[in-house]
């Protein structure tokens, strides 16, 4: 609030602050963000966290295979399909903010590619860091501070300076890369287990398809009256509005019953259907069941599949799609035309989410993902024959892509935990989430050192892995569509 001042002194310029002096008040605001980030921090900070962390390595909470969703799951998937909405525009947005950086602080694009750059290392920071919280604090806790962090960076609407922008979107970037992981870890451990895989989809898929259409849409309504700044403002509302929505998250039983919180588990595991066991060793197979163990060449085949498909998607997520914008206003459309343009793809996308996770769920879990590999080649192929023939709309090609590439995003972080035995579960899944996060950062790389090339060649580079991806998921990947993921691990036998 201290810095709205400096950005309603700037409306007659149309918001231009480059080059203006910063006063006292917006310093001492900066100093008042960080200390209380800290205090928040310090706050949610549990006691005794080596005895609770060692209690909860022999809990295990389960829904019964066969429970009912209630009202609770869904307004539980309600909520967090609003978080990640909130958690993908802001990313998303920076694509839309580099045109106004360029004009009002006289800088290449290189140079303000520095922007989305410090935002995807704070992502893949984020994403490390946001797992040892959630396992500290709790996972409603750590989509709070996710939300406090929100908030805090929305000051970068005021920031005269590129260098405090850059350095704040490392802050913002950090916050939106933790909360993804944490909300699917919180809605597996609620879910019934028949219901979790096409619920894990559905979320993720909305809240892709969502943040960027909220994105896309606020830019080209907003953007023209207030500028590029008006996208890093909106931070302050949205993360209030999860804070708010913090009310209507659960805690996680797991989490509740390590920390001696018995009555609140109880009441958790009543409302979602759950129970929980403490054990030393997994129960037994049923009699009869036949290993499926993945070892050797098969799962380093697959493990090759699913980091190459992750890495064109942080390609074509964090390289064409942010570099979209910028590259629609130079061939002479404006930016409101340009961001109404990609909002439009958003909305033609948003249906196939439904059809995402009626197919994995339905139909196969292998070919889903294979299938909107596919959808992605296609809008390459589109934006490849649009920039070279000239002529035509962009709109297809476009809807294609975020199809695609949203399709692709929530499918394949639910079926790599399913896909890897337990054993290297965890660091298999991690591994193809930072993949995600590499190919955006090698993206923004070339931004920086000015080597991007024409859409048209980025769309037929991008190819090669997206091309590589469909072929080796394809050959590698294995079904596990209502399949028992013990029959995975090594040595089991029927």
């Amino acid at each position: 609030m201290m810095h709205l001042p400096m950005f309603l002194m700037g409306r007659m310029m149309h918001f231009r602050l480059a080059g203006m002096a910063m006063g006292w008040d917006m310093v001492a605001g900066m100093g008042l963000i960080i200390a209380g980030v800290g205090i928040a921090a310090y706050g949610l900070l549990p006691r005794n966290l080596a005895d609770q962390r060692a209690a909860a390595e022999t809990i295990e909470i389960s829904a019964p295979e066969d429970a009912a969703l209630g009202w609770p799951h869904w307004r539980l998937m309600l909520v967090l399909v609003v978080a990640l909405i909130i958690d993908v525009m802001k990313p998303a947005s920076l694509g839309f903010t580099i045109p106004g950086m360029v004009g009002e602080y006289a800088v290449s694009k290189a140079t303000a590619s520095l922007v989305p750059f410090a935002a995807l290392i704070g992502t893949v920071t984020g994403s490390v860091l946001w797992g040892v919280i959630a396992d500290i604090y709790g996972r409603k806790a750590s989509i709070l501070l996710s939300a406090v962090m929100f908030v805090g960076t929305s000051i970068c609407g005021a920031m005269p300076s590129l260098a405090w922008n850059i350095g704040m979107c490392f802050m913002m970037g950090a916050a939106a890369g933790g909360m993804l992981p944490v909300t699917y870890a919180l809605l597996a451990e609620m879910m019934p287990n028949r219901h979790r895989g096409w619920s894990l989809v559905l979320v993720g898929g909305l809240g892709a398809v969502g943040g960027y259409f909220a994105a896309s849409g606020l830019s080209a309504l907003l953007q023209p009256v207030f500028g590029w700044r008006i996208l890093w403002l909106l931070n302050l509302p949205t993360g209030l509005t999860l804070v708010l929505l913090g009310g209507f998250i659960p805690e996680s039983a797991k989490f509740l019953l390590a920390r001696g919180r018995d009555a609140e588990a109880r009441a958790v595991m009543a409302r979602f259907g759950a129970t929980a066991v403490r054990h030393d060793a997994p129960p037994p197979l049923p009699a009869g069941t036949v290993s499926h163990a993945l070892t050797g060449a098969k799962l380093i085949g697959k493990l090759a599949a699913l980091s190459t498909a992750a890495i064109a998607w942080g390609l074509v997520n964090f390289g064409l799609l942010l570099w979209l914008p910028a590259d629609l206003v130079a061939k002479g459309y404006s930016m409101a035309v340009s961001s109404k343009l990609l909002a439009e793809s958003a909305l033609i996308a948003f249906p196939t989410v439904f059809v995402c996770a009626l197919m994995y769920s339905r139909w196969s879990t292998k070919w889903s993902l294979v299938t909107m590999i596919g959808v992605t080649f296609l809008g390459l192929v589109g934006v490849l024959r649009l920039e070279f023939a000239g002529v035509g709309s962009p709109v297809l090609p476009v809807a294609l892509l975020i199809v695609g590439s949203n399709g692709i995003i929530a499918i394949l972080l639910p079926y790599a935990a399913e896909s890897f035995p337990l054993r290297v579960r965890g660091r298999a899944t991690g591994w193809v989430a930072a993949c995600t996060k590499a190919g955006g950062v090698g993206a923004q790389a070339l931004s920086i050192t000015a080597l991007v090339p024409s859409m048209g060649v980025v769309a037929g580079l991008i190819m090669v892995p997206t091309i590589a991806a469909l072929g080796l998921c394809a050959w590698f990947g294995r079904e596990t569509r209502g399949r028992d993921l013990r029959l995975l691990d090594e040595g089991v036998a029927g």
